[in-house]
C-alpha cells in the first residue's frame, strides 16, 4: 500500500505542467521592478549560478557581477520598464521569453525613453525554474530633428566619389538636403546645423572642410568609423 502511494505521489510530481508564459511574465517583471530600489534578492533568486548575461551595453557578465550591478538609482533619478509584445516557447525544462521592455526614466525632472529587446532562457533543474541565459539589445532610435542652416546646403551640392564608378550624389531642393546613390535617394535629415540622419539608418552624415574652408568630403560615420567620400565636383 505505502508503495502504491508513493508511486502516486511521484506520478503527480512528474506530472505537473511546466511553468505558464503569464509566470514567467510575472518573474520577468519583478526582476525589472526591482532595479529603481536596487534589490538584488530577485536577481539572486531567479537567475543560475552558471548563468551568462548579455547586456545592450555590449557586456558579458556572470551572476556575481549581474547581482553586484544592481544597485539604487541615485537621488533625482526615477523611472519604470514595462513588459510587452511576449513571445514564449516552454519546451519540456526548458523556457524561452521573448520580449520587449519599455524604459522611462526621470532623471530631475527630465523624461527620457528607451526600447530594448530581450530573450532569455530558462531551465528547470532540480524541480526550479532560473534563468541560465539572457541577451538583450537596444533599438535604434532616429536623433531629435533639429535646426540646419540652409545658407550652407550649395555648399554641400555635388558629386563624392568612395572609389572608381562608386558614387553618390548630393543635392538641395525646397530647402531640404538629399543624398542619391544608384537611383535611391534619401534625404538627409539635420540633428544640427552640420551633422546630419537618414530616417531609420544608424549612423551620420557630416561634410568636411579642407583648410580653405571648402567642402572636400562627405563623411559616412558608422559606430564611430568613418568612410570618407571625396568631392570631385
Amino acid at each position: 500500500m505505502r508503495f502504491i502511494i508513493l508511486l502516486l505521489a511521484t506520478s503527480a510530481i512528474a506530472a505537473e505542467p511546466a511553468i505558464t508564459e503569464q509566470e514567467l511574465v510575472r518573474r520577468t517583471q519583478e526582476l525589472y521592478d526591482a532595479i529603481v530600489p536596487g534589490d538584488q534578492m530577485p536577481w539572486k533568486k531567479y537567475f543560475a549560478d552558471d548563468c551568462t548575461f548579455s547586456d545592450e551595453k555590449g557586456r558579458t557578465l556572470d551572476k556575481s557581477k549581474l547581482v553586484a550591478d544592481i544597485t539604487p538609482l541615485p537621488k533625482g533619478y526615477s523611472g519604470a520598464i514595462k513588459i510587452e509584445n511576449v513571445i514564449s516557447r516552454i519546451i519540456g525544462d526548458v523556457a524561452i521569453l521573448s520580449y520587449d521592455a519599455n524604459e522611462t526614466e526621470t532623471i530631475f525632472g527630465q523624461e527620457l525613453h528607451a526600447r530594448y529587446h530581450t530573450i532569455d532562457t530558462w531551465l528547470r533543474r532540480n524541480g526550479q525554474w532560473q534563468i541560465i541565459a539572457s541577451q538583450t539589445h537596444r533599438y535604434y532610435e532616429d536623433p531629435t530633428l533639429g535646426k540646419a542652416d540652409e545658407k550652407k546646403f550649395q555648399d554641400y551640392v555635388g558629386k563624392y566619389e568612395l572609389a572608381p564608378g562608386q558614387t553618390r550624389t548630393v543635392t538641395s531642393e525646397n530647402g531640404k538636403l538629399f543624398v542619391e546613390r544608384k537611383g535611391k535617394k534619401e534625404e538627409l535629415l539635420p540633428e544640427s546645423s552640420d551633422l546630419f540622419f537618414r530616417k531609420g539608418v544608424e549612423g551620420r552624415i557630416l561634410f568636411r572642410h579642407d583648410n580653405n574652408g571648402e567642402v572636400d568630403a562627405l563623411i559616412d560615420r558608422r559606430n564611430n568609423e568613418d568612410v570618407v567620400w571625396r568631392k570631385i565636383k
